[in-house]
């Protein structure tokens, strides 16, 4: 006959999972013997190391009652049913790990490879991380709204990004987002922001965008927002004729009907 000590060392477990065994009603408690101890027989060592092998193979201790007292076939169902929930499982946390390290990525959050990669790109030309959280932020819920359009209207922002203007523009609005109320600065990028509008305009690069006016409304209060120094910025190019900043409206000069075009710098 064995102590409980005895019996936890023959099956390769703790006194205290034992314990919890006899707790939870895995394995029977014996009686105690006329010196209050507990005493243990070979069938309990035996029993003890099933329900050890089934629980360290990934069984349920709510399962390991059912496949200790099932019949061979029954077990054998038993067990590719439990396999079956943890390879559902593992499926599931696999997806949890994927996002987590997207959430880690930190600008993966919420967005597609194309935006990231076009984020990566502006970092690359020295665009401050200031102005990159702004303009993540408007993609995060454009990529919410329009998610079948984006990755088409990232290529159009890649293809602006190879005209030398568009490129000065953004180094020049991440100065003025890092040194607010520089009057210098706000007209200097009205002057690009004239040039890359009027040719758009001349173009016929009209306001074809995929964005209804709510979702307008909202990303102009977003830029607002985050950049006090943007009110200004629209005060400035009004007064030459342009008005707005996702959707850009031409009202100058006067008589002509208001047009619009994509904004070069959010959507």
């Amino acid at each position: 006959m064995l102590t409980i000590s005895q019996l936890a060392t023959y099956a390769g477990v703790t006194v205290r999972a034992v314990r919890h065994y006899h707790k939870i009603g895995l394995l029977p408690e014996p009686e105690r013997d006329r010196s209050g101890y507990r005493s243990y027989d070979s069938a309990a060592v035996v029993r003890l190391i099933r329900i050890h092998t089934l629980a360290d193979a990934g069984v349920p201790l709510a399962r390991v009652q059912e496949l200790l007292d099932a019949q061979p076939d029954e077990f054998e169902d038993g067990v590719r049913a439990i396999d079956k929930q943890l390879r559902a499982e593992i499926r599931r946390m696999q997806v949890s790990r994927e996002r987590l390290a997207r959430l880690a990525a930190g600008d993966h959050l919420a967005l597609p490879h194309s935006v990231v990669d076009y984020l990566d790109r502006l970092r690359g030309h020295g665009v401050s991380e200031r102005y990159i959280e702004m303009e993540r932020d408007a993609w995060i819920m454009i990529a919410a709204q329009v998610p079948d359009v984006i990755d088409t209207v990232i290529a159009a922002k890649h293809q602006q990004f190879e005209d030398p203007d568009t490129r000065k523009l953004y180094s020049l609005v991440s100065e003025a987002v890092d040194n607010r109320g520089d009057e210098a600065l706000l007209h200097e990028i009205a002057d690009i922001l004239e040039r890359l509008y009027l040719r758009a305009y001349e173009a016929g690069q009209l306001g074809d965008e995929p964005f209804d006016d709510g979702l307008v409304q909202l990303l102009d209060a977003v830029m607002l927002e985050s950049a006090p120094e943007a009110a200004r910025l629209l005060a400035i190019m009004e007064h030459r004729g342009w008005k707005g900043w996702t959707r850009i409206e031409k009202v100058a000069p006067p008589g002509t009907n208001g047009t619009t075009i994509q904004s070069l710098l959010t959507y």
